[in-house]
């Protein structure tokens, strides 16, 4: 890890406060297995937004531009993709793992009314990302390779993002339906405020993580 995304990741950690580590579980869990997605399926394209400057915090966070999932999730998705192969598509991934210390960070930035609509997760429940059960994600044109027009953008925060927004381009509505729909049949539910967000059906099998990627895949 370089100096710039060194600090990066202790200021996440900086700003966490008091609570400085992810919140204590008890319970039985699985042993995690976080897999590289374009490693199991180099068909799925990337576009890590919160490794760029492109996202609501307009900096970059992540430290690297890859997307993790756990095993069983990582492989669902692979299945989904070529499910919408079959329709033009490819599978756009913006994120996957995330480590807490990045929820964290992103919970202290946001609006009290975007915490109320839980754009954003609680850092002391955890998101589904920090257990790498939950992934951001739209399709791509298979024939142009630019991804396709939905009804928002990835990270709108307005109503526009639900899933269930009847406005907008019904062209646009029907590709964010065979999402859903591809995407439900492997195990994956939508958030019902953001219609990109999918969590895993395990999620609750295992541990929030806080883990750089660059100690993943080594």
């Amino acid at each position: 890890m370089n100096h710039f995304f060194s600090s990066l990741f202790v200021g996440a950690m900086l700003l966490a406060g008091c609570q400085s580590s992810p919140p204590k579980e008890s319970g039985t869990f699985r042993e995690g297995e976080l897999v590289e997605l374009i490693q199991l399926d180099p068909t799925i394209h990337l576009d890590i937004r919160y490794a760029t400057t492109n996202n609501f915090m307009h900096r970059p966070v992540y430290t690297q531009p890859r997307a993790f999932l756990q095993r069983p999730a990582a492989e669902a998705l692979a299945r989904v993709n070529r499910t919408v192969r079959a329709h033009g598509y490819g599978l756009l991934v913006f994120d996957g793992y995330r480590p807490w210390a990045v929820t964290k960070l992103f919970w202290d930035s946001a609006s009290a009314a975007e915490r109320k609509i839980e754009f954003v997760a609680n850092p002391r429940k955890g998101s589904k990302h920090n257990r790498g059960c939950a992934v951001d994600l739209s399709l791509f044109d298979l024939k142009t390779g630019r991804e396709v027009e939905m009804p928002s953008v990835y990270d709108e925060f307005s109503e526009r993002a639900f899933a269930a927004y009847a406005g907008g381009p019904a062209e646009a509505r029907a590709r964010r339906e065979l999402l859903r729909a591809a995407m439900e049949a492997e195990g994956f539910a939508v958030l019902k405020e953001e219609w990109w967000h999918f969590d895993y059906r395990d999620w609750r099998q295992y541990h929030i993580l806080n883990v750089p990627f660059e100690r993943l895949g080594q």
